[in-house]
């Protein structure tokens, strides 16, 4: 199945829903913390499923099928030596999203902080 974009000069961008559907198995496959702790391992470098469970204090199982989810959306890849199975980022855009999320995060909870430590003026009773 191939995802196209289709525009029409002036207009915005329209994706077709199977482009839209794909977009939303990327989203979906970082919509959970385990996941994006294991994203956030991986950055490091390559990992085996045994130090990725150690590093994320999760058990292997677990962290086996949450790296089936990101290596079906396509977010990490797999390699296999011997009884060992490796993983590493597949695609550096996810790096580049998590932290533009984390910043606009940061800065919108800076911003909260912020307000909440103005001053404030007493009413006169």
């Amino acid at each position: 199945m191939k995802a196209t974009v289709t525009r029409m000069p002036g207009a915005p961008r329209m994706m077709t829903r199977e482009a839209l559907e794909m977009v939303a198995a990327r989203f979906r496959a970082m919509g959970e913390p385990l996941r994006l702790k294991i994203l956030q391992l991986l950055e490091r470098g390559e990992l085996s499923v045994s130090a990725l469970a150690e590093a994320a204090e999760a058990t292997q199982p677990n962290v086996s099928k949450h790296l089936k989810v990101l290596q079906d959306a396509g977010l990490i890849r797999r390699r296999q030596q011997g009884n060992n199975a490796y993983y590493s980022i597949a695609d550096d855009i996810v790096l580049d999203l998590c932290d533009m999320v984390c910043t606009r995060l940061r800065d919108r909870l800076e911003a909260q902080m912020g307000a909440l430590r103005a001053p404030t003026r007493v009413r006169a009773r």
